[in-house]
């Protein structure tokens, strides 16, 4: 199996980004605890928090397009 380099490279990229730009909305400025109280349930809200960062993740993997060598 070749590895896709330029892919995982933009998809850890991306997964960095947004996995920051996360925790620094949700431990600074809107308070994991609040969430919790929100929708009531500890889990539901760590799943939420995890899929809004696996889902585009794995979105930018799919979607980044590899250049063809031509050899």
């Amino acid at each position: 199996m070749k590895l896709k380099k330029r892919k995982i490279k933009y998809a850890a990229i991306f997964f960095i980004c947004w996995f920051a730009l996360l925790v620094f909305l949700v431990d600074g400025v809107l308070k994991f605890q609040t969430l919790v109280d929100y929708f009531g349930s500890y889990a539901l809200v760590k799943v939420a928090l995890l899929l809004i960062v696996l889902l585009p993740t794995l979105a930018v993997y799919r979607l980044t397009k590899e250049h063809k060598n031509k050899e």
